[in-house]
């Protein structure tokens, strides 16, 4: 038996969504750009699918840029935004690398193109909590007629952390308000209502809630430039170049109307057994705590700190028994690296590398939640054995784990 507990990572395909994309990748080929009949009736369909994405955000159809993904609509908000406006750039420690990556080119771009505008190039980093919260006093100290782009995800991919996105774009309406605020939503729309969010971009990223891999979303509002960041054609009113993923396209739609029709249901199911999990888990294992416990995340998402191990060890050993996780550290380089995210939270670079992420998503189930129950106390008391972990830690390990 395996249990996928990685739906941060990407989302099994929804039948829905695999349904709707066979038949744009078999007989119905055309390409969207083109005159005919055949090509005619791609365009329809990306047509189709751009007023699902405007229904369910509550934008206008004309505001939905087709991108390869949450990167790339990350990258095409930060720097098409600071390219119409050159200014500051304003953002936090805690962003995904996508945002954080592309504020550092929009900064040094604009900083060369316009070393005339006030505060071109310059980057506000906007403190956190220890529960990786927005600190909107802060905020407040950065806002200023120079800034030209703030960036606050919406549910941080790590910890599932819901930030105050409506509480920071208010805010910047106030002190800013020439700004574009952009959000990085690529975690959120599974799990919360995106429908009337105060921001001017909005990123998502179709695997993320049961659509295909390789398509993302841009939401651009009324009135926001956004010019293209690369050359090419005129594809997506000359925002974003280049051969439509038809079938890719499809696909998202249809497996974001299925997921916005099951959301209420879906976050009251999967809230419960993320919450049985968590509580399961800490209860079963000394030194381990839950990461910003309290606070409101995305339903689906666990996030777990556990003494006495390193994540690479324990994913090792929750792959083969079946479990399939991820950590809040990236290997890098062959060697572990604290999460930026768990570091920017105050944790120190040892208690980062002992982090877990088991994210459960609408196939996720009660025996999923009872083998996870099982694997990881087993797994975790195996690695502690065998790194002499103290005896505080390993208090309450069965002594066979210990052979």
């Amino acid at each position: 038996m395996t249990g996928y507990f990685d739906h941060a990572a990407t989302a099994p395909l929804r039948p829905e969504a695999a349904a709707a994309m066979l038949p744009w990748l078999t007989e119905r080929f055309g390409n969207p750009s083109g005159s005919h009949a055949v090509a005619r009736a791609a365009r329809e369909a990306v047509d189709e699918a751009r007023e699902v994405f405007g229904e369910l955000l509550g934008i206008p159809a004309g505001g939905v840029v087709f991108t390869s993904g949450g990167t790339e609509s990350d990258n095409l908000a930060v720097l098409g935004a600071a390219a119409a406006r050159p200014g500051a750039l304003v953002t936090t420690p805690v962003e995904h690398e996508a945002v954080l990556g592309a504020v550092s080119l929009a900064a040094a771009a604009s900083a060369a193109a316009a070393a005339s505008a006030a505060a071109a190039g310059e980057v506000r980093m906007l403190a956190v909590d220890a529960d990786g919260v927005v600190d909107l006093d802060r905020l407040d100290e950065v806002l200023d007629r120079s800034v030209s782009v703030v960036s606050v995800q919406l549910v941080n991919n790590e910890t599932g952390v819901i930030q105050p996105v409506e509480a920071v774009a208010r805010r910047v309406r106030r002190r800013a308000p020439d700004a574009v605020v952009h959000t990085d939503a690529v975690q959120a729309f599974g799990w919360l209502d995106l429908r009337g969010l105060p921001v001017d971009l909005l990123s998502l990223s179709a695997h993320k809630f049961g659509g295909p891999q390789g398509v993302g979303v841009l939401a651009v509002a009324d009135g926001i430039e956004l010019p293209a960041v690369w050359g090419g054609g005129g594809q997506e009113r000359e925002r974003r170049p280049g051969t439509h993923n038809v079938a890719g396209i499809v696909g998202a739609a249809a497996a974001a109307r299925a997921a916005a029709a099951e959301r209420d249901l879906a976050v009251t199911r999967v809230g419960r057994l993320r919450d049985r999990l968590v509580a399961g888990l800490v209860d079963s294992m000394p030194g381990c705590r839950e990461t910003a416990p309290g606070r409101g995340k995305a339903a689906g998402h666990a996030h777990l700190l556990v003494e006495g191990v390193e994540s690479e060890a324990l994913l090792v050993l929750l792959d083969d028994a079946g479990i399939c996780a991820s950590a809040g550290s990236a290997c890098a380089s062959g060697a572990m690296e604290p999460s930026h995210v768990l570091l920017a939270m105050g944790l120190e670079a040892e208690e980062a590398l002992g982090s877990l992420r088991l994210t459960l998503g609408p196939t996720t189930t009660d025996a999923d939640v009872d083998l996870a129950l099982s694997v990881v106390p087993d797994a975790v008391s195996r690695l502690r054995a065998v790194s002499g972990a103290p005896s505080e830690v390993r208090s309450g390990v069965a002594s066979e784990a210990r052979s």
